[in-house]
């Protein structure tokens, strides 16, 4: 069993990031990528996951405190590193006596091979050139999943490039007539809502657009 200290990772150009909310507490059994806590910047909100998989022993933040890349978040005893240690020694001691039926089984396994290997596997694609744009992330596409794909990314740092068939992109979403469609939708509504007051007796003046 060892103790280790989980810290935050490089989350990009931030530092002091406010802590909104720690989802660990001590006793915990946590896995890797598992979310510790969230961040809230000017720009977004982030989740913090956990490179290290065991039991927490000590929360080390809270909510309301300001972080940067480095602050320990907790303590994680890793326990499970000890458990294939243990079980290591045992496979040898069986393997002899099963070496025979494995010796057997294996030219078998040979003459399968070539069959399998009949098909062709497809080839890679290569190119020599140089290449226009270089970037750590590329997302495909600019729906609710690209968009927060996209931005995370970005968050983290990364050098995002964004591929999406239209050649522009509007809304808060990425998603090219998103957010201004349902704004119009919206004022539409409103526009029909004060039109049917008037049979309540309220009356306005015409909308002008």
């Amino acid at each position: 069993m060892s103790l280790v200290e989980v810290k935050v990772p490089d989350i990009g150009d931030f530092k002091d990031v406010d802590v909104i909310e720690v989802n660990i507490k001590a006793g915990d059994v946590i896995e890797n990528e598992q979310a510790l806590m969230t961040l809230e910047s000017d720009k977004a909100s982030i989740e913090v996951p956990s490179d290290t998989a065991g039991t927490v022993k000590e929360v080390r933040v809270k909510a309301g405190d300001k972080v940067s890349q480095g602050t320990v978040i907790a303590l994680v005893e890793t326990s499970a590193d000890a458990a294939p240690a243990k079980d290591a020694p045992k496979a040898p001691a069986r393997e002899p006596e099963k070496a025979p039926a494995q010796a057997e089984a294996k030219p078998q396994a040979a003459q399968a091979a070539p069959a399998k290997a009949a098909a062709p596997a497809p080839q890679a694609g290569s190119f020599s050139g140089n290449a226009d744009i270089e970037c750590d992330m590329l997302v495909l596409g600019s729906g609710p999943g690209g968009y927060s794909a996209a931005f995370r990314s970005a968050d983290l740092g990364m050098k995002t490039v964004l591929v999406e068939r239209y050649s522009t992109l509007g809304g808060v979403c990425l998603n090219v007539g998103c957010i201004p469609s349902k704004a119009l939708l919206h004022t539409a509504l409103v526009i029909d809502e004060a039109e049917a007051l008037g049979s309540h007796g309220i009356t306005f003046g015409k909308p002008q657009i």
